[in-house]
């Protein structure tokens, strides 16, 4: 029987939003392994929007349901219509709206707020005992809705990671334990159900973050 899964968007484009390669490959990957796939977004304004050529926010208001259903084309729905028993698994793809829309761990680091719908998206899957994917930024939403969790971002001693060893100093400020992994692999947190991959934290060539990500679907599809 095909797996039901769940992908949670946080809006278009990697400053701003969801990274729209990230997200891709997760349906990719998804899709190659025969899995029904509904994508959800919570119906809130984004934190700010980032002109993307220019690399500077703008004066603008955009929506993260509205500017998701640009990668979803248009089948996706609120957030607020997720219910976890048709479900068999949650993704989260990253890009900074995982930190600047479903939390605000862009601007506060660890002492950052969950979004209370994520929070609880999160807690019902855990709850029931399905398995969570998360990659690039995303994981350090694990990082904050369950203490004592492990999670990777990807590898603190290496200069192709240039972002992860403060992250991964904030994961375990938290009570978390971050695990070092390489781009073409993926973490799983057996006890928790909770898969991660670091994807873009990596300066890698696209092909080994597609590869990655598809390491972390795999794994996630084994558990659900």
């Amino acid at each position: 029987m095909a797996k039901r899964v769940a992908v949670v968007l946080a809006g278009c484009g990697v400053f701003d939003g969801s990274e729209i390669h990230e997200a891709s490959a997760v349906l990719v990957h998804l899709s190659r392994h025969q899995a029904t796939v509904k994508i959800f977004a919570p119906n809130i304004d984004q934190m700010h929007v980032v002109d993307h050529l220019k690399g500077s926010p703008t004066e603008e208001t955009r929506n993260v349901l509205v500017e998701s259903a640009r990668l979803a084309r248009g089948d996706i729905q609120d957030l607020s219509e997720l219910n976890v028993k048709e479900l068999d698994a949650i993704i989260f793809p990253g890009g900074f709206g995982a930190a600047k829309n479903l939390c605000s761990w862009a601007v506060q680091g660890k002492d950052c707020s969950v979004n209370e719908q994520i929070a609880a998206v999160l807690q019902a899957f855990h709850a029931d005992k399905k398995p969570i994917g998360l990659c690039c930024i995303s994981p350090v939403l694990a990082a904050k809705v369950f203490p004592g969790c492990e999670v990777t971002v990807g590898h603190d001693k290496d200069p192709r990671y240039p972002d992860v060893p403060d992250t991964a100093e904030a994961i375990s400020q938290l009570g978390c334990k971050h695990i070092s992994k390489h781009v073409n692999e993926a973490h799983v947190d057996e006890k928790n159900k909770i898969v991660s991959t670091c994807a873009f934290m990596c300066k890698a060539p696209l092909h080994e973050i597609f590869d990655g990500i598809g390491v972390m679907v795999q794994d996630v599809l084994k558990l659900a």
